[in-house]
């Protein structure tokens, strides 16, 4: 049987499992990733479970099940039966059929009939932090879901993890340039995301009729975010400048442009008009993130057969402009305004302003100013 791994369901991962890695509260991460699991598995329902110190559930989040039905169900689960094995046992556990299988311990009074299932461990390094569960997809959940659960796993576990290191930072009270240190670190775990999603988009094409070799690759792209967790852990706690340490803001900006708009068909064209090390590190880092956002955005929202980059350089200050000729945007509607006000936030630290000037069906121009001089 031929794989279910389309390009089109690659990008919609990619794109979700960003969505993970970029929420800022442990709360957003839990909610975000079984959200976005019932979304692409088809589930009727969802939850997600995060195991306390002596196995049982402390917390319990579910998807699909309205405020009355959730109230007269009563109190979460504790984590026991099939809930329970698959913290105990560490393991992925499919069936087409909850009543038959081994663990299973029934439902409580009230609660809804469930058939298919899906549960997958999420970790945070050695231990397993939650569980995320599935159920009811009609027809039952298939191997290809199995391995697209599996790898969101990874991804929240690696969100969690992330952000528990921001908090250690937090908490030790460091200097105002490590909590920016701490931000740049969350930055780069979405960058790393999409550098593992773009080489999953390539090989899409190639193994649609082979699912082991896809399970190879999606294998990898979890060794390859371990990976940059570990890099992640080191450079916190050691402080080491990265190993990225300093490309030309010309080059840097090249490097990111063809990164991103790889996936895509849209045309992508670039300008830089800046003098080899006229704009200082801490502000090039803030631009390059910026641009990093905005064309993100662009490129997987706006639906425009071509956008511009461009960055220039007076005496003062730096400007950026991202515009596309896509199908613009309503700013006020639920879930735009967090990913404009996190780059307004970055450019008015730096004291810098921010502008997004859209029309539905006109395209979208955000434009930002750096200064180039303290101030």
């Amino acid at each position: 049987m031929a794989s279910g791994f389309t390009p089109e369901r690659i990008a919609g991962l990619v794109e979700g499992a960003a969505s993970v890695a970029g929420q800022v509260e442990l709360a957003g991460i839990l909610r975000s990733t079984v959200e976005f699991a019932k979304e692409i598995t088809g589930a009727r329902f969802g939850a997600l479970g995060v195991v306390g110190e002596h196995g049982t559930l402390t917390d319990f989040i579910t998807v699909g099940l309205d405020d009355g039905r959730a109230e007269h169900i009563g109190a979460p689960p504790k984590g026991t039966g099939m809930l329970g094995a698959i913290t105990s046992l560490g393991t992925t556990i499919r069936t087409t059929d909850i009543a038959s299988h081994p663990d299973a311990a029934g439902f409580p009074k009230g609660h809804p009939q469930m058939v298919s299932f899906l549960g997958v461990p999420i970790r945070v390094g050695d231990e397993i932090f939650g569980n995320l569960y599935l159920t009811d997809k009609e027809g039952g959940f298939t191997e290809d879901d199995e391995i697209l659960i599996e790898f969101l796993a990874v991804t929240a576990g690696s969100a969690v993890s992330t952000l528990r290191l921001q908090d250690r930072l937090r908490r030790a009270a460091l200097l105002e340039d490590r909590e920016r240190i701490a931000r740049d670190l969350h930055d780069s775990i979405i960058q790393d995301l999409f550098a593992v999603g773009l080489g999953l988009q390539a090989a899409a094409t190639h193994a649609s009729s082979d699912p082991e070799k896809l399970r190879r690759l999606i294998d990898g792209a979890i060794d390859q975010l371990d990976e940059s967790i570990a890099a992640l852990r080191r450079y916190i706690f050691d402080l080491r400048p990265p190993v990225w340490a300093r490309p030309g803001l010309r080059e840097a900006l090249a490097d990111l442009v063809g990164q991103l708009s790889a996936p895509y068909s849209a045309t992508v064209s670039l300008e830089v008009a800046c003098a080899p090390d006229l704009v200082p590190d801490h502000i090039a880092d803030e631009l390059l993130a910026t641009v990093k956002e905005a064309l993100s955005n662009a490129l997987r929202h706006s639906q425009a057969p071509s956008i511009e980059v461009r960055v220039g350089c007076g005496a003062s200050q730096a400007v950026m402009t991202v515009s596309d000729d896509g199908v613009g945007f309503d700013q006020s509607a639920p879930g735009r305004g967090l990913g404009l006000s996190n780059m307004a936030n970055r450019v008015g630290a730096v004291g810098g302003s921010f502008r997004v000037d859209t029309t539905s069906g006109k395209g979208t121009v955000v434009r930002a100013t750096f200064p180039l001089q303290s101030t």
